[in-house]
């Protein structure tokens, strides 16, 4: 028996189109996003969903966000000098044949420029994490994961902080499934200034978030330290002189010994006898006298009298002889006197001692972590910019083009190819979005004179002008929306 016709009407899907904005090319139903929730299908037609980010000089800092869109604007037109367009929510070049979504035409200053921008997919990518803790996190190499899966690698430690490289098109294309898309995921969400928890094989647990403190093992950090126990004890010998007969500065790098080290001869320190289980490098200096971990000074020791050896009369030991140890953000300090029988004995800290500890708290920085988005801008990419994309490069490299991302200045490296770094705090927010391929899309922005682009072979038939840009909108819509950002 046959359905009536009205219920077979009922289960009539409806209609799909097909999204060309990146390699997936998703078939989107009305009034749904496509995979990546970046395009959607309006009225047959597919749009982008966020706006077209205008960077607006003129806000004052801290300012709210202007929206600006053509539904409300009231034709009042910026100032080309005033606004700066960027990529975000511009929409991609891909197919890789159609020129960038919007070429920009403009006067700065008297002289005719142009802007390019697109929103780049970028499977060659990654970040780099900076994060300033004294606590370690992991051995240098050793996998850090997200969901469980590896992501990216612990590389060097530098003063205070513990670098980490995440991504990479090995993680996102070469591995499992799973592996891609928990690596695309973390990327994004941290590019977009979001916490992710990252877990090192071997080591910490730390969250992650671009310009807030890390919490490592469930512990907020608050500073970084001053500088190593060698350091501090340059800054800060004079501090102690006649307060305090010996200064012991423990940190997982280098602890300093207040009478053996250079700051402590210059001024005239007398020798105590003091000896330290480590490895002796220059006078005053120890590597390796404990191993890296959370407690004092990046080590993983609670007690700091564990460093310490025999106490050696014949060099200056003594009975009653006062001894501080401290580590290097000042967070962990004690204050002992050695016995009839050279035994250090734990007492309270001197009232006159407690402004020196102090100031090693007052000099260490915020602990705070720093991601930088890293990608290689491909061939593909810049043919959206120029028919002969091996010009750009050329421009690029000889300072005639500048890149930006999302508005915010682009360390480009040296070598061959465009690969350009940013920090992430420095761009809008959620700047950052994705394909399920999966590949990071982030906003580039190429500017040169219009002469410049002249020269590329730009496509410059496609070039309009700002006005135009606000009124007509590109191809991803046509009720145009932008909204109004302080440039940072």
């Amino acid at each position: 028996m046959s359905a009536p016709a009205n219920l077979a009407q009922d289960k009539t899907r409806p209609e799909k189109i097909r999204c060309d904005a990146c390699p997936v090319m998703c078939y989107i139903a009305e009034g749904r996003t496509g995979a990546c929730d970046r395009y959607a299908n309006e009225n047959g037609r597919i749009v982008r969903c966020d706006p077209l980010t205008i960077l607006d000089k003129r806000i004052a800092e801290g300012g709210p966000i202007k929206p600006f869109l053509k539904s409300e604007w009231d034709g009042t037109l910026f100032n080309d000098e005033e606004v700066a367009v960027t990529a975000v929510g511009a929409g991609t070049t891909y197919p890789d044949y159609k020129p960038a979504p919007f070429i920009v035409s403009r006067a700065v200053d008297g002289a005719d420029f142009v802007t390019v921008v697109s929103e780049a997919i970028f499977s060659y990518c990654g970040v780099k994490v900076k994060i300033d803790t004294d606590r370690h996190l992991g051995a240098e190499g050793a996998i850090v994961r997200a969901e469980g899966e590896a992501v990216g690698l612990v590389i060097t430690s530098e003063y205070g902080s513990q670098m980490l490289s995440l991504g990479g098109v090995d993680h996102l294309t070469g591995g499992s499934k799973a592996e891609g898309r928990a690596t695309c995921k973390a990327m994004m969400d941290l590019c977009n200034k979001l916490p992710v928890e990252l877990s090192i094989d071997g080591g910490s647990t730390v969250i992650v978030q671009a310009g807030r403190p890390p919490i490592v093992d469930g512990k907020e950090e608050f500073r970084m330290r001053v500088g190593c126990g060698s350091a501090t004890i340059g800054m800060f010998a004079s501090q102690w002189k006649g307060l305090v007969d010996e200064v012991v500065i423990v940190d997982d790098h280098i602890t300093g010994v207040v009478s053996e080290h250079q700051a402590g001869k210059v001024i005239g320190w007398p020798d105590t006898g003091v000896k330290i289980l480590g490895r002796r490098s220059t006078p005053g200096r120890y590597f390796q006298v404990a191993e890296p971990g959370l407690g004092w000074g990046g080590t993983n020791i609670e007690d700091p009298l564990t460093i310490l050896g025999p106490w050696n009369a014949k060099k200056g030991a003594r009975p009653g002889l006062t001894l501080l140890m401290v580590s290097t953000t000042g967070e962990q300090y004690e204050f002992y006197v050695l016995d009839d029988d050279l035994q250090p004995q734990r007492k309270p800290l001197p009232e006159a001692l407690m402004p020196s500890v102090k100031l090693i708290e007052e000099n260490c920085e915020p602990s705070l972590c720093t991601v930088l988005f890293m990608g290689g801008a491909g061939g593909s990419l810049r043919s959206g910019v120029t028919r002969n994309p091996v010009r750009l490069t050329r421009s690029v490299h000889d300072n005639a083009t500048t890149i930006t991302c999302g508005g915010a200045d682009a360390y480009v490296w040296p070598g061959g190819g465009i690969t350009i770094m940013v920090d992430v705090m420095d761009t809008p927010d959620n700047a950052f979005g994705y394909v399920p391929t999966p590949a990071l899309v982030a906003p580039i922005e190429f500017t040169m004179r219009q002469e410049e682009y002249q020269s590329l072979g730009g496509h410059t038939d496609a070039a309009r002008s700002l006005a135009d840009v606000l009124e007509k909108g590109g191809e991803y819509g046509d009720d145009f929306r932008a909204v109004g950002k302080q440039r940072r």
